[in-house]
């Protein structure tokens, strides 16, 4: 279990030449980001989209990697554990003076390669869809309706029925609230990990199924 309580702040590096950008906001952390590679864009979607990751900062610094210095992509923790994540296209960096290493012996590294990241592009792509419905419904959803539907969801619901039990209110806000959860680990829905979102996905309880 993760004992030390560290925060980062984001490298500010200029954009490679040639290099896409990307601006994006993170529910999780309540901010914006930006950065620089499809690569790292979709790590930040499957930290985003992992319930269990409770903080994690894009560009934390720098560390060797064999033998040369390159940017850490990303530092993220959960209770259990915090690691820097390197993907497989880290590019290696001038260091900036009086910009120190980070000591990789203090932390795990997970190493996210093009086959994880594609494994998981299903999954990650129903996050991408899902997030600006959370982003534009950003503390709109009041907490008797996420509770309304977690209790709804015992048994597994599709997104349909959901949605016509609490079709009272805004139906923006009745999706916003199940991704929410979602999001929080509160729901789960399995088919997200191999199938597109739809109106019959599925979703359920995560204490009905513990």
């Amino acid at each position: 279990m993760v004992d030390i309580l560290r925060s980062f702040e984001p490298l500010m590096l200029p954009r490679p030449r040639g290099a896409h950008r990307y601006d994006v906001f993170s529910p999780k952390l309540g901010r914006r980001l930006t950065l620089y590679s499809r690569s790292a864009f979709e790590a930040w979607l499957m930290l985003e989209a992992d319930a269990a990751t409770n903080g994690f900062c894009e560009r934390p610094g720098f560390m060797v990697v064999d033998g040369q210095r390159c940017v850490v992509d990303f530092w993220a923790r959960s209770v259990e554990r915090e690691c820097l994540v390197l993907l497989s296209d880290a590019i290696p960096a001038c260091l900036p003076r009086g910009c120190a290493d980070l000591d990789i012996e203090s932390f795990a590294v997970r190493h996210i390669d093009a086959a994880e990241r594609a494994a998981a592009r299903v999954w990650t792509g129903n996050w991408q869809r899902m997030l600006p419905v959370l982003v534009a419904a950003r503390g709109l959803v009041k907490p008797s309706l996420s509770g309304a539907i977690e209790r709804f969801v015992v048994k597994p619901q599709p997104l349909m029925a959901i949605e016509r039990e609490f079709s009272t209110g805004d139906p923006v806000l009745v999706r916003a609230a199940v991704f929410e959860l979602l999001h929080r680990g509160c729901v789960q829905a399995s088919s997200l990990h191999t199938e597109s979102l739809s109106l019959h996905t599925s979703f359920v309880s995560s204490e009905a199924m513990s």
